[in-house]
């Protein structure tokens, strides 16, 4: 009947339900710990291309000789043993603004003039000064990720983890638009390299602002008594904790899946499928970064909602299947539209469990220890993508061949769900004793 309770109560259940969600959705995303966290997400990712890439590209366009542009990779080396001083951000407090905030706004203001002045040199005169100067801007940034990661420990409330992660990896992948392909079009076609360069300083002097505005966190710990007790206590405080040596393992292997089915992707997709570069390029720049931040976004309210465990399994396992995707473009006739699809589903679900890992990784640092702890953990969740899946793909493919490989990526992802799964328990120990 029209006009029964019982119908009107059916038809307006989903409506109640779905502006629940967008109710919650809202307010995760808009809480006034988690929105800042997308222009300091983007001041992070900021200087990467600019000591990276985008100084290659540079260094290209000037002539400067092939070996000594090879030379430039090693700029990026503070990125990877950051963890080294990552004590002295929890042991010393900068004069202004607190723990976190205080080294998050000295790292932007160098960076930003330290950014300005490589726009003053050039390649092709001045390489080692410009060189000398992009290893500052590289331990500045590895500097200011210390902090900030710390930060956002810090300042978020456990409900609001997974948001956060979103909204840093959101405003990360934008910056390094910003200073990847924008940088380039920009250099190329309209100021050139030198205010290239000087423009992105001044982006990142704008960054500082939402440092000087983002609030403090709601509690905050007290700094390690000494350097030794900083170095010490941190390591000390996390093997104390029950099952801490199957949560080091459950970091290596819940991406390994993801990280194997990724490391040789864009040469599959060029040698493997016969797709072009400018095709493999436009999908996984366009669609494959909106897919990830869609990804990320989703994952982050969802997780608001499910709390760690269940993100981190269903994100999980949807992360493992979805290298099924490259399998079938592997077994499939050349086609662009489906391509495009799987690597539109990879980059979701890698979006996803990219913020239930972050989230994770929140959750077992404490605040007291969180700079050099998130630090440590972080070039721990590495290892499997540098040190396994880099090395060990190229002779699988050569034996197994494409398709094959991208069906053992998703054995290789079980492990870390089926330890997961042991772990649940003592993942909720440890996600409440960081409350």
């Amino acid at each position: 009947m029209p006009g029964s309770p019982r119908r009107n109560a059916c038809c307006a259940a989903p409506a109640e339900f779905q502006e629940t969600v967008i109710t919650a959705v809202s307010n995760v995303y808009t809480s006034p710990r988690v929105a800042p966290l997308l222009v300091l997400g983007f001041a992070s990712g900021l200087p990467l291309a600019l000591t990276s890439g985008t100084l290659q590209a540079w260094a290209t366009v000037e002539g400067v000789p092939l070996q000594e542009i090879g030379f430039l990779t090693l700029v990026g080396t503070a990125y990877t043993i950051k963890f080294l001083w990552a004590p002295l951000v929890d042991r010393f407090v900068p004069p202004l603004l607190g723990r976190r905030r205080g080294w998050m706004l000295v790292t932007q203001l160098l960076l930003a003039v330290t950014i300005m002045a490589m726009g003053m040199l050039s390649p092709s005169a001045a390489l080692m000064p410009l060189a000398m100067l992009a290893v500052l801007v590289a331990f500045l940034s590895a500097t200011q990720d210390i902090a900030f990661d710390a930060y956002c420990t810090d300042v978020l409330r456990k409900e609001e983890r997974g948001a956060g992660a979103a909204i840093k990896v959101m405003g990360y992948r934008l910056a390094m638009i910003a200073s990847g392909g924008l940088a380039l079009i920009l250099a190329d076609q309209w100021i050139g390299w030198g205010y290239t360069y000087v423009l992105m300083g001044g982006l990142m002097l704008l960054c500082s602002v939402a440092t000087l505005l983002a609030p403090e966190p709601e509690h905050v710990a007290r700094a390690p008594r000494s350097l030794r007790a900083a170095v010490g206590e941190p390591l000390q405080e996390f093997f104390t904790r029950r099952g801490a040596l199957a949560v080091l393992l459950l970091i290596v292997l819940y991406k390994l899946g993801d990280a194997f089915a990724g490391a040789l992707s864009t040469t599959f997709l060029i040698r493997g499928a016969g797709f072009t570069p400018t095709e493999v390029g436009t999908v996984n720049k366009v669609l494959g970064l909106a897919a990830t931040i869609v990804g990320a976004l989703a994952g982050g309210s969802l997780m608001s909602r499910w709390g760690l465990y269940r993100s981190l399994m269903v994100f999980g396992l949807l992360q493992a299947v979805s290298n099924l995707a490259y399998w079938l473009i592997a077994i499939s006739p050349k086609n662009l539209w489906l391509m495009a699809t799987g690597v539109g589903i990879e980059n979701l679900c890698g979006g996803l469990g990219t913020a239930s890992f972050v989230g994770l990784l929140m959750a077992l640092c404490r605040q007291r220890f969180s700079a050099t702890q998130f630090a440590l953990l972080s070039a721990l969740s590495a290892v499997g993508r540098t040190y396994l899946a880099g090395p060990l793909t190229p002779p699988l493919v050569g034996y197994m061949g494409w398709p094959s490989f991208f069906l053992l990526t998703v054995l290789i992802a079980l492990p870390g769900l089926v330890l997961l799964k042991i772990l649940r328990g003592t993942i909720d120990t440890m996600e409440r004793q960081g409350d």
